[in-house]
């Protein structure tokens, strides 16, 4: 069964549609500037194949939360979870067939990337009976997949880019199919987006991303140029699940809108205040923190108690010796006393006793005992 959605309508003025069960065996990469209407978009697929197919969302600006009260998508809250627990998450969602959003507003890049990929691992590592068709939708796709190396550590970039190379390149055979949207096509890692058979370009002004979008839809540089003419929601189609042919539309209307709406203008407010009094009012007091306690010096506490056990660890007492082992010792220095090559053999002392040196027999060239 082929199940068509209307996405909207062309330039020409016919509908505009997309294959889902295509869609499903290939990917799809939207690419537009700030402002150009990708979220948008985003939410129009969403919306018209949410009856059809399961579907999660990786939201790091809260841009979707809304579809959780309109098409009942649960919301997770990325921040109030951790790694393993959005991973075991991640998992249930596709076992259980539940679409979610995973909403990353509030974390900073580091850990947004270390969340998104701990949930998309649980969704690609489930067991092979649970392998349903999912849509995989990642907003802001260059955070998740960045072309270079940023602010973030190594092991965060290499986890999230390790989770988006899984969805776009290992996906299809598990049931997942990738959809990304970018606004920068430099600055999203070539691997993941070369993986992509649909796309969606909107308008961008830069002439690298300009080359790139075109190179991708198979167009001439010099056409290249139309990009810069696109109105917000216009995109430019290509692949088996839109057209065989680029092929210019308009998207259609939503039935849910971002919490983060485009802000418009507004008349400034006429009662006059005093700007001074409350702008350069001095600042609340602030809460006194507790001071953090610095972490014990391990290393430090094992030295010092070494040192102490060897302080206080008892010297050896020597025993004194009996009357028979003093008698033998005098004994048997008085049997061995004597010169040694002419010089004469000094006292020591030996145990509390005083006596000659032992002899301890002629050497060539010296003179024996007395």
């Amino acid at each position: 069964m082929t199940v068509a959605i209307e996405m909207g309508h062309t330039t020409a003025g016919a509908p505009a549609t997309l294959d889902l069960e295509e869609l499903l065996a290939t990917r799809l990469l939207v690419q537009g500037n700030s402002g150009s209407g990708k979220s948008h978009l985003l939410r129009r697929l969403l919306e018209q194949s949410a009856p059809w197919v399961q579907q999660t969302i990786i939201d790091p600006e809260g841009d979707f939360v809304a579809l959780t009260d309109r098409f009942g998508h649960l919301l997770i809250d990325a921040e109030d979870h951790t790694e393993r627990g959005l991973q075991v998450a991640g998992e249930r969602a596709r076992i259980h067939r539940v679409s979610t959003v995973l909403n990353l507003e509030g974390l900073d890049a580091e850990n947004q990337m270390r969340r998104a990929a701990a949930f998309l691992g649980g969704l690609f590592e489930v067991d092979r009976d649970h392998w349903y068709p999912m849509l995989v939708v990642v907003d802001e796709a260059q955070l998740f997949a960045p072309a270079v190396a940023g602010e973030v550590s190594d092991e965060a970039r290499k986890l999230s880019l390790g989770a988006m190379t899984n969805l776009m390149c290992r996906g299809r055979k598990r049931g997942l199919a990738g959809v990304i949207a970018t606004q920068r096509l430099a600055k999203l890692a070539k691997n993941v987006a070369a993986e992509a058979s649909n796309f969606l370009m909107g308008r961008t002004f830069l002439d690298i991303d300009m080359a790139r979008a075109a190179d991708l839809l198979g167009m001439e540089r010099r056409q290249a140029e139309a990009f810069r003419d696109l109105e917000r929601g216009q995109f430019m189609a290509l692949g088996p699940a839109l057209s065989r042919r680029p092929l210019g539309l308009r998207i259609g209307r939503t039935d849910t809108t971002p919490r983060n709406a485009t802000p418009r203008l507004m008349p400034l407010p006429e009662a006059k205040l005093d700007a001074r009094a409350i702008i350069l009012a001095a600042p609340p007091p602030e809460n006194n923190r507790p001071q953090r306690r610095s972490s014990p010096d391990l290393l430090g506490q094992l030295m010092a108690a070494k040192t102490a056990a060897l302080e206080i660890r008892p010297e050896a007492v020597e025993q004194p010796l009996s009357a028979e082992k003093l008698a033998e010792r005098r004994e048997r220095a008085r049997r061995h006393g004597g010169t040694r090559r002419g010089i004469p053999c000094y006292w020591r002392p030996l145990s509390g006793v005083r006596g000659p040196l032992p002899n301890r027999g002629p050497r060539f060239g010296s003179a024996g005992p007395g």
